[in-house]
């Protein structure tokens, strides 16, 4: 039995898995986003139809964002359904 090999991450679990540099900043952003909706729906204790109605979306896109359908949202979508839920976005650039 060959011993584990243990690669230490990059902070981007997209770079890790392969993607380019540039997608997987935008991939990372978006998954924080939806994960941070998620939990704002669920410490709400808001419905889908209720997360709907104070997102200003159909419940079926709401649907989409509780099961982590990150490629039905677009970073602006995002950004946006984050401010309606009262939620500040601030972005970095270092």
């Amino acid at each position: 039995m060959t011993p584990e090999t243990i690669t230490e991450s990059s902070g981007n679990v997209f770079v890790d898995l392969g993607f380019p540099p540039e997608e997987a900043v935008m991939l990372a952003l978006r998954a924080e986003l939806m994960a941070r909706l998620r939990e704002t729906v669920a410490e709400r204790s808001w419905t889908q139809t209720e997360a709907a109605r104070h997102l200003g979306i159909g419940q079926s896109r709401v649907s989409d964002l509780m099961r982590g359908k990150r490629e039905k949202f677009s970073l602006d979508m995002l950004i946006t359904l984050a401010a309606r839920a009262g939620r500040q976005v601030e972005i970095t650039v270092r």
